[in-house]
């Protein structure tokens, strides 16, 4: 979970602002964001990626429990890794939920 947190932290919001010159025209601003949209697709994929990993180590340490080849604490570190990452990815789903009912309801 650390990981996948670490990897969400970089979407930060002042990661790439040095790069960005504010002269630039708006064919080549539409460009930039274009790219960032790619770059966010792949951010939130591998993001959903790591969760989904994170899970499943987390259900093979529980067998490796089981068989006796692991410890209790590897066991409850790897359970609370994958807690915390799915209550990660449930809080962004909500917000993604809730920033599209805020585009619906929104009037044109």
């Amino acid at each position: 979970m650390i990981n996948s947190v670490n990897s969400l932290s970089s979407l930060s919001i002042t990661r790439d602002l040095s790069g960005v010159d504010l002269g630039k025209s708006q064919a080549s601003s539409s460009a930039q964001s274009a790219t960032n949209d790619a770059s966010f697709a792949s951010v939130l994929g591998n993001a959903a990626t790591n969760a989904v990993n994170s899970i499943k180590g987390a259900e093979n340490m529980s067998f490796e429990g089981i068989k006796g080849t692991a410890t209790t604490r590897e066991v409850v570190d790897a359970v609370m890794q994958a807690q915390q990452t799915l209550q990660t990815a449930i809080a962004i789903r909500d917000k993604v939920v809730s920033a599209f009912l805020e585009i619906t309801k929104m009037q044109m």
